[in-house]
């Protein structure tokens, strides 16, 4: 349970909010490159932290993260003209380029010097693993762009399925890191079988336990915590046990236990306090790791069938998530189709900011007590003396990485050789200059 007061603490972002400004110290997704990939294509619409901004790609390809509301008058960027290396107001033509340098006052006298006077906010950008980043903390504390757990290289492939969520990132955050949910929730999609490893067919994830209580054990950390979910294989189980460890890289990025052909990865960024960009990511080697659009399917997350076009869920309370009844009597445990929709169902019906007050968690609920006890600390940490969790030599190292796997039961879990799903080569094999 949490206080009224560190439920505000954890879950705001907005403005001054500490948590929003411990997160813009680090380097935030702001849309899929999908989304611009268009030299001079439409400028597209983005809201991170509670700040409306556009995205656009310049003649030259260079990408722009800036605020949404030309500085002149406020009217919205989005709808403005993406030419000649600048994004131009349509309401009295001022362009501005990625750097928010007003290039042209078309509507100010020809001697003016008003627009070397004006500059509008424009943030450092990056691209990397299929996203747009930003830096959009105070510019003297800008560290350099470090590629991300879950896309070291540019070898990886990656595949991304996003939503917008009508809710709070850590009551998503701590529904990533919850192991137990994944025994009921999903039991009709992540199926428990005599397989020797987690495995994925078209159409489901194979599990080598039935085991629906797991016993959580923590390794806490600079960048976050490692825990283990610890259960009952369904062969020899008097000697193995089968281990589920899940990687929390602070402050909102969740490294899943991986099946036998690509690694799995979440980034929530929060939208503003009330709404977050949930995005869900197989990542891997090229062979094996599945397309974006046959991800999108699998998870079903396809825009304009599961999703609007501003990627926001069709299913909603108000239609019951399209709950199937009638396949719940037949066996299916949810009736909901895609496990992120049974996830989606349960992280919106705990409201825009969950009440943690009123919650009663039990042994299964580690990993989200340490969630919770590790930001607080942190954003506490941040109030007292700016330092900034997860982030410069406290970063996540580049060898720890999530797993699954069956071992003796004498053996530490802390201690398995966990390596990155990378069916051809090692993981080392896989590396290139950043």
């Amino acid at each position: 349970m949490l206080t009224p007061e560190d439920n505000k603490l954890l879950c705001q972002v907005v403005d001054d909010a500490p948590m929003g400004q411990l997160m813009r110290r680090h380097w935030t997704p702001i849309c899929l490159l999908e989304e611009v990939s268009e030299a001079d294509g439409p400028p597209n619409k983005a809201r991170v932290f509670g700040e409306d901004l556009v995205v656009f790609r310049d003649t030259n390809g260079r990408i722009g993260v800036m605020d949404e509301y030309c500085p002149h008058r406020r009217a919205s960027l989005v709808l403005g003209r993406n030419e000649d290396c600048g994004l131009r107001c349509l309401y009295h033509g001022w362009k501005i380029d990625v750097d928010g340098n007003v290039v042209e006052m078309v509507s100010e006298p020809a001697t003016s010097n008003f627009a070397s006077k004006v500059k509008h906010t424009a943030y450092p950008t990056q691209e990397w693993g299929g996203f747009v980043w930003a830096y959009m903390g105070p510019a003297d504390t800008m560290p350099a762009f470090q590629p991300p757990a879950w896309a070291p290289t540019d070898q990886i492939k990656v595949s991304i399925a996003k939503v917008i969520i009508p809710c709070n990132w850590a009551q998503i955050l701590e529904g990533a890191i919850d192991s137990a949910h994944s025994s009921s929730l999903h039991s009709s999609d992540m199926v428990p079988a005599r397989v020797s490893s987690a495995q994925a067919t078209e159409n489901m994830w194979l599990r080598p336990s039935t085991d629906k209580a797991p016993r959580l054990h923590i390794d806490r950390s600079s960048y976050g915590f490692r825990y283990a979910a610890l259960r009952r294989p369904i062969t020899n189980s008097a000697t193995n046990t089968y281990v589920r460890a899940t990687v929390f890289v602070a402050p909102a990025t969740a490294l899943i236990p991986p099946n036998d052909r690509y690694n799995v990865a979440n980034v929530n960024v929060p939208v503003d306090d009330t709404a977050t960009a949930f995005y869900f990511i197989a990542w891997g080697h090229p062979s094996t790791t599945p397309d974006t659009e046959a991800w999108r399917e699998f998870l079903g997350q396809r825009l304009g069938e599961d999703l609007d076009k501003e990627y926001r869920p069709l299913r909603n309370m108000g239609n019951r998530f399209w709950q199937d009844r009638e396949a719940m009597k037949a066996g299916n445990f949810t009736g909901i189709s895609g496990f992120p929709n049974q996830d989606v169902a349960m992280w919106v019906t705990m409201g825009p900011i969950a009440d943690r007050s009123n919650e009663r968690l039990g042994a299964s609920d580690l990993a989200i007590v340490e969630f919770r006890k590790q930001m607080l600390a942190a954003v506490r940490a941040f109030q007292q003396d700016g330092e900034v969790i997860g982030a410069g030599e406290a970063r996540i190292p580049a060898h720890i990485c999530s797993f699954q796997a069956i071992i003796p039961k004498a053996m530490d879990w802390k201690e398995y050789a966990a390596k990155y799903v990378w069916p051809v080569n090692t993981p080392e094999d896989a590396t290139t200059d950043v």
